[in-house]
């Protein structure tokens, strides 16, 4: 089972994550049990679909999707070819515009048609057979959505800046973030995070440097759109970046990242990572404009900002602000991005964010140090891990 995906575009068409669609075909094929053929995508503009459906169809003007099945035999010891479809990206965002959905959204219905086309259904024969071909496009659609989160467990990285925090305090060289870390993983942490500030309040470069050098799970870079930054980060290449918002006074980050007020500039980073090979997140509030221009900028993941729902004071602020939370990390997942979420999380409020089944991975780090200094970090890392679905 292959999925091969091209993209012919122009520059003006819509950017998308190939990364999540190509996820989404090769679960789509299995779900069908089509593991001995390989699936062609190709991704293009209006002008070409156009072009291909004058020529093939013999219709004026773009189409949404195109598909072609192929009858050929494996050759050469590679797999037979099941056909082509083609997607125009122009079009289906426009119908996402309209639908009021993600371009993601749009593409993976368009999608699972073609796929359904090549599969021998058509709905231009007959209208038992449009009713067959809508109601198999469904079911696949839901099945499609139930294997992502099957089996998912979610994981704990561990932000590891408080450490640095209280060494700057002192201006010594302990407690040291790197040995931090170390503990951190040997404690089941899947990952570790680190903010590399502009003021350097906290984290230091030889901090990221040691880290990138030591730490055996994953390292993920929490940055702004600075040039610095984004020059360090392209030569530490951490295992993926997150990109925050950052202000000079405040304590901490202070709510999610403005992607779609800066879409072009963030973009440009996107592209500058993806070149690396460094998948980035974007950190934004539970806000599904914000989480629809993540997906446009070509961002792999989002992290959901949780600081609103741990700070809430009554018990119908933090519900309100959890429903908002659920309904991000829906929107996210089934645009085709992966989920993470994180801030202000501690011991008492972690446990239904956990149980979101869109989210793969929690970021905390106050509560997991402040508890490590009654019951060691050891300790505390394992004690937030009870609290994760397993």
């Amino acid at each position: 089972m292959a999925v091969l995906i091209a993209q012919d575009l122009v520059p003006r068409s819509p950017t998308l994550a190939v990364a999540a669609v190509r996820r989404e075909a090769e679960i789509l094929l299995r779900l069908r049990g089509v593991v001995d053929r390989e699936l062609s995508l190709l991704l293009t503009s209006d002008d070409r679909i156009a072009e291909l459906n004058r020529t093939w169809r013999n219709k004026p003007g773009p189409t949404n999707v195109l598909a072609f099945p192929m009858a050929d035999e494996a050759g050469q010891g590679g797999p037979a070819m099941l056909g082509d479809v083609i997607i125009s990206l122009d079009t289906a965002a426009r119908e996402a515009a309209a639908e009021h959905i993600t371009l993601h959204q749009r593409v993976t219905v368009l999608l699972i048609h073609g796929l359904v086309h090549l599969l021998g259904y058509d709905h231009e024969r007959s209208e038992p057979e449009q009713v067959l071909m809508e109601d198999e496009e469904q079911r696949l659609l839901s099945a499609l959505h139930r294997e992502k989160r099957r089996g998912k467990m979610v994981r704990l990285a561990v932000n590891v800046d408080h450490v640095a925090t209280l060494r700057q305090a002192r201006g010594g060289a302990e407690p040291d973030p790197v040995q931090a870390a170390g503990i951190c993983e040997l404690a089941g942490a899947v990952g570790i995070v680190v903010h590399l500030r502009e003021d350097r309040r906290h984290m230091q470069d030889r901090d990221v440097i040691l880290l990138r050098q030591t730490v055996k799970t994953k390292l993920n870079l929490e940055m702004a759109a600075s040039a610095e930054i984004i020059a360090i980060a392209l030569k530490l290449k951490p295992d993926m970046v997150t990109m925050v918002p950052e202000k000079r006074q405040e304590l901490t980050t202070e709510g999610g990242l403005n992607v779609a007020g800066q879409k072009k500039k963030l973009a440009s980073v996107v592209a500058r990572m993806t070149k690396a090979g460094i998948p980035v997140s974007m950190f934004v509030d539970p806000d599904p404009r914000q989480i629809r221009a993540a997906g446009e900028i070509g961002a792999t993941f989002v992290e959901i900002h949780t600081g609103r729902y741990c700070d809430a004071k009554t018990t119908a602020e933090r519900e309100r602000e959890f429903d908002l939370v659920a309904q991000a990390a829906t929107t996210a997942f089934e645009a085709g991005l992966r989920v993470n979420a994180g801030h202000g999380l501690d011991y008492l409020n972690t446990a239904p964010v956990a149980a979101l089944g869109a989210i793969e991975e929690l970021s905390i780090g106050h509560a997991i140090m402040a508890r490590a200094i009654l019951v060691g970090l050891d300790q505390a890392v394992r004690e937030m891990l009870a609290l994760l679905p397993r």
